[in-house]
């Protein structure tokens, strides 16, 4: 049974579109913070363990400058970190439902930028605030979840489709900018409230960026770009150095040696058949998305992923 969940999760990560994989490494991330409590806490007495809030605030972006500094990688692994079943919960159905709603209308390879470039935004109002505000200042306090990013994306399908209709339980078709606005309105009243006073800022910085985001597309400025081929150029590395990795075979053919790396020679070379198949699929995915695609098709593509490998 495990061997098969683990196989569909690694289907849906290696074809499914960028929300999906987002959701999976926010949920990868969630089981093992928890696991980590556990197993300190257990060592504990069943106490809170200092360790394993050291480990926490080492992930998490601080209102201390000097945290940050000597902690650089904090502004990324905060975004993926969450602590709490509802905190995660309702942030992976915000970025499942208006996720889903910016890869339709300006493409899959958007998503992750915003979500990224979103969650920096959201890190920086935090940090600006706690260092501003008097009710921050006498203490240091840490900041961690995916809400900065997931409010640029809100923001930004509000300001993309505004008049886009959602379908809301008990309620009906309500616009989307009133969803939107109803979100914004929320964190504005547990600000004044002082409920999650540095958190909310947060939210707020992330739409600020999701706004900007769109703005600056309309103006002819793709800010996802920049973004886009750091990451095309890190997977080219990373997929030559497991290329580099993989063992050499050789052949002997008339007596003259032949050298083969990667794959070794016993292994049969896709069909012509199948190759034509993953083209048309891939085709179809250009055109309509992976959503579009048949079950059928996706066996197809995530058997022709494990030749490859």
């Amino acid at each position: 049974m495990f061997k098969s969940i683990a196989s569909d999760i690694n289907r849906e990560f290696r074809h499914g579109n960028m929300v999906t994989r987002l959701i999976l490494i926010n949920i990868a991330v969630f089981i093992f913070v928890n696991i980590l409590w556990i197993i300190f806490n257990s060592i504990n007495a069943g106490e809170p363990s200092p360790t394993y809030r050291a480990i926490l605030h080492g992930l998490s972006i601080s209102s201390d400058w000097w945290h940050n500094i000597t902690h650089p990688w904090t502004p990324i692994t905060s975004m993926f970190l969450h602590e709490g079943f509802w905190h995660i919960l309702w942030n992976m159905l915000y970025l499942y439902w208006f996720g889903r709603i910016i890869g339709d209308f300006i493409g899959d390879n958007k998503i992750f930028p915003l979500y990224l470039l979103g969650g920096l935004a959201g890190g920086l109002a935090f940090f600006t605030v706690s260092n501003l505000l008097p009710m921050f200042t006498a203490d240091t306090y840490f900041a961690m979840g995916a809400s900065g990013a997931v409010m640029a994306i809100v923001m930004a399908s509000g300001v993309l489709a505004p008049d886009y209709q959602l379908r809301l339980l008990l309620i009906g078709s309500v616009k989307l900018k009133y969803v939107v606005a109803f979100i914004l309105l929320m964190d504005l009243f547990f600000i004044a409230n002082n409920v999650n006073t540095g958190g909310h800022f947060a939210h707020l910085g992330g739409a600020a960026f999701g706004w900007y985001f769109i703005h600056s597309l309309r103006q002819g400025s793709d800010l996802s770009k920049p973004i886009n081929q750091i990451t095309d150029r890190f997977l080219d590395w990373l997929y030559n150095r497991k290329r580099e990795k993989r063992p050499k075979f050789q052949t002997v053919r008339g007596g003259k040696v032949a050298t083969h790396q990667g794959r070794s020679p016993s292994k049969p070379q896709r069909s012509a058949d199948l190759q034509a198949q993953v083209d048309q699929i891939l085709d179809k995915i250009r055109e309509s998305g992976y959503d579009s695609l048949t079950e059928e098709e996706k066996e197809i593509l995530f058997q022709a992923s494990k030749e490859d490998s």
